[in-house]
Formats: structure tokens, C-alpha cells, sequence
């Protein structure tokens, strides 16, 4: 088999795609470790060993990330080139959605927003530091937890109102586009009871909602409707209602493409094989 490896090495996370000649996926994989390199050269492991393949079968390594600075020079001997992480997340945003173009917004640690067509135009909008990181941070603090899942399980428990200040709670009267149940403001309503779950659903709403407003304004800036979200939180169930919201208020389509999570190492292997083609 003659495959192209998309590497997306991030900051506590590698993920890795195996894609055919034709851009095909073969199969993907998440690994965790502790520093870049050993997360890049375990997730390279158990790729070619859980897919029987060897390093015979491997035409070329992509590498995109932030931990792509990490490594250097030739992975294990093959061919290794490296996609800038904006372009990677951009590609693999618009293949995923069969999109022509639009704000692609990449939920990782931190959130960037990005502006892409499929001619290849990649632009930076912006980016914030509030992402999974911030999430993880605050619910191991507020929570006891910083794992993933046991936020979201604990997150659902949780009620909201225990922590959240909404519309209703300090008007009688709201202007009507406006959803009384809406947040007027992000634990402004703090009870003395609050439990652990009601914490962990308080910090979920406000990382959603707060990347929810910015897509919002890179949508203004670009003069679009049309919003792809990837990346690893795309995957909690809280996200999907989250975007639902912003589109009832909005009019903006929010697209969650399948395999989100890996639209970054996708695109970085797509890259790859578009710049081959152009040779």
C-alpha cells in the first residue's frame, strides 16, 4: 500500500491519518503523551502497527502542528515535509464539509479562526486563548476533573441556572430578539450550593459561548454565513446545542463535518498531495 501519514502534533495530543494516493482515508488514530517528539513517534508506531503496514508501505510524512518545530529531519528515514498548521486546518475543513468556502474555526487547546476557498486562500482572522485548555483548566480547579469525558458526563449532571446569570434573571422586559433563557453573564449567578457538575456545565457553556461570539463577528468580518468547525471539542455533546443557539439567533449555518477532530492532519496530507500534483 502506498499511503501518506498526516501528523497533526499538538500540545497534549497527536493525531494521525493515513490517507491513499487518491486522498482517501485509510484509517485514524489520537494519541497522548507527555512531550511532542514521544507523542509524534508513538502515535507513528501504533499507526503502522494496528494497520499492518510498514515503513516500506509509507510514501511521505506531513507533519503540521504546533509540535511540527519539534522534530527535525527525516521521520524514521522517510520522506518528511511539513504544512503550516492555518493552511492544514483550512484544507482539511472544506474537504470534510464539501464546502466551497467559508470561516473555518479550529477548537483545539486554544481557537483560531480562519478565512478559506478552495482556491487556497488561507487568512487568519483572529484566535483566543480560550479553548480545551481552558475548559480542562478550569474544571480540574472548579471540577476535580480535567479528563475530557469525565467533564462532559459531569457537565450534563450540572444545572446551569446554579451558575449562570440569564436575560430573564435581571429583566422583565427584554428586547425581543432577544431569548430570556439566554446568558446575560457567565457564572454571574454563583449559588451557594453549587456542586461540582453544576461547575463543569458553567465553564462548558462559557468556552462554547464565547468562541459561539467570536465566530460570529469572523462571519460579520467575511461577509459570510457559513461556519466549519473542527477539532477536538467539536465532540462534546454540549457543542452541537451550543452552535444550534447561535444559528436560531444568527442565521449562520455551523457545520460539524465527520472526523473534525482530524481535519487538521486530513489537511495536511491533502497539501501534501496537491503540491505533488502541481510538480
Amino acid at each position: 500500500m502506498d499511503v501518506i501519514l498526516g501528523i497533526d502534533i499538538g500540545s497534549s495530543t497527536t493525531k494521525i491519518v493515513g490517507l491513499r494516493t487518491n486522498g482517501s482515508v485509510v484509517s485514524m488514530l489520537r494519541v497522548r503523551a507527555a512531550d511532542p517528539v514521544t507523542s509524534l513517534y508513538g502515535a507513528l508506531g501504533n499507526y503502522l502497527t494496528g494497520n499492518d503496514l510498514t515503513l516500506g508501505d509509507v510514501r511521505r510524512v506531513v507533519l503540521t502542528g504546533v509540535g511540527a518545530s519539534y522534530a527535525e529531519g527525516g521521520i524514521f528515514g522517510l520522506p518528511t515535509d511539513t504544512v503550516d498548521e492555518f493552511s492544514a486546518s483550512a484544507a482539511g475543513a472544506l474537504a470534510l464539509s464539501g464546502r466551497e468556502q467559508g470561516v473555518v474555526v479550529t477548537m483545539g487547546t486554544g481557537t483560531a479562526f480562519l478565512w478559506a476557498d478552495r482556491s487556497g486562500a488561507v487568512r487568519h482572522l483572529c484566535g483566543t486563548g480560550i479553548g480545551g485548555g481552558t475548559l480542562s483548566g478550569l474544571c480540574r480547579r472548579l471540577a476535580g476533573t480535567g479528563n475530557f469525558e469525565q467533564i462532559q458526563q459531569l457537565a450534563r449532571e450540572g444545572d446551569l441556572r446554579k451558575v449562570d446569570l440569564t436575560i430573564q434573571d435581571i429583566s422583565r422586559d427584554p428586547a425581543p430578539t432577544l431569548d430570556p433563557n439566554l446568558t446575560a453573564a457567565n457564572f454571574g449567578n454563583l449559588a451557594e450550593d453549587v456542586s461540582p457538575a453544576d461547575l463543569a456545565a458553567g465553564a462548558v457553556n462559557l468556552v462554547l459561548q464565547a468562541i459561539g461570539i467570536m465566530s460570529v463577528l469572523a462571519c460579520q468580518a467575511c461577509h459570510t454565513d457559513t461556519v466549519i468547525l473542527t477539532g477536538a471539542v467539536t465532540a462534546m455533546p454540549q457543542a452541537a446545542e451550543n452552535f444550534r443557539t447561535f444559528r436560531d439567533l444568527f442565521g449562520y449555518q455551523y457545520i460539524t463535518p465527520e472526523n473534525a477532530a482530524f481535519a487538521t492532519a486530513i489537511g495536511a496530507g491533502l497539501c501534501s498531495l496537491r503540491k505533488a500534483a502541481l510538480a
